[in-house]
């Protein structure tokens, strides 16, 4: 059940409210995490962050958690991708200060994999429970989307070492045990044209220099972000197209 499915306008708004306060609250507390996380080599690097970023943060937190109970609905699995998102938060900022990703939050997504896994198998046992509802990303799935991006990533880097960051490796490989393969692989293009486009906007201005990186996790996080939403659909449509482009006559 999503809060759009509440009967009477004064129950929508007042559950829109609520779920807006109650995100506005989690994405506060991320506003610390944010500076506390890194480790202490790089706090030198890492600048306490501005009211307006900060005010940015927490708006967009309740925005997203009116957004994803809307969308998912009350249910296990909206917590898990709203947690997810949570997560790609800090690993946007943080990375955008210190041109890392702590290996912390890797891991805190591949817990959830795990926990998600576990609950497709609570939710197989038990269906027509709305709350404890999956998406019903098959293991099979979650194990081809580790290694479908981050083993490629990795061998890349193995020839070109200052190609991706070894957080944008194991961001992938956490991320595609949560999502599945699917997923995974269209919140990479994603991110990558994002990347790509801003890399050429920096290269016309000159605002990075001929040596100079910028940091990738963000646009991975987005693009897994957006994925949330549309990255199966999206993924099945593509081979839908491949099929019917090597089968005309179906």
């Amino acid at each position: 059940m999503t809060w759009l499915e509440i009967s009477g306008t004064v129950g929508r708004v007042a559950a829109c409210l609520g779920f807006f306060i109650a995100g506005m609250v989690i994405f506060y507390l991320l506003t610390k995490v944010i500076y506390r996380i890194p480790e202490k080599q790089q706090l030198e690097r890492l600048h306490e962050p501005g009211k307006f970023r900060n005010a940015g943060i927490i708006i967009f937190g309740g925005l997203a958690a009116v957004l994803f109970t809307g969308f998912f609905g009350m249910g296990l699995q909206g917590i898990i991708y709203f947690l997810f998102l949570a997560v790609l938060t800090v690993v946007t900022f943080i990375d955008m200060d210190t041109m890392e990703i702590p290996f912390i939050l890797n891991i805190i997504i591949f817990v959830m994999g795990v926990v998600s896994l576990i609950l497709q198998f609570v939710s197989d046992a038990a269906p027509g429970s709305e709350f404890l509802a999956m998406d019903g990303v098959t293991i099979v799935s979650r194990l081809i989307g580790m290694i479908c991006i981050s083993l490629p990533l990795y061998l890349i880097v193995l020839i070109i070492p200052e190609g991706f960051g070894g957080g944008d490796i194991k961001l992938m490989f956490a991320a595609g045990f949560l999502l599945g393969w699917k997923a995974t692989v269209v919140g990479f293009f994603i991110g990558l044209i994002l990347g790509g486009i801003y890399g050429v906007i920096c290269l016309v201005r000159r605002s990075h220099g001929k040596n100079d990186h910028f940091a990738f996790g963000p646009f991975l996080s987005v693009g897994l972000a957006i994925t949330l939403f549309c990255g199966n659909d999206l993924m099945n449509r593509y081979i839908d197209f491949l099929k019917a482009a090597m089968n005309p006559e179906m």
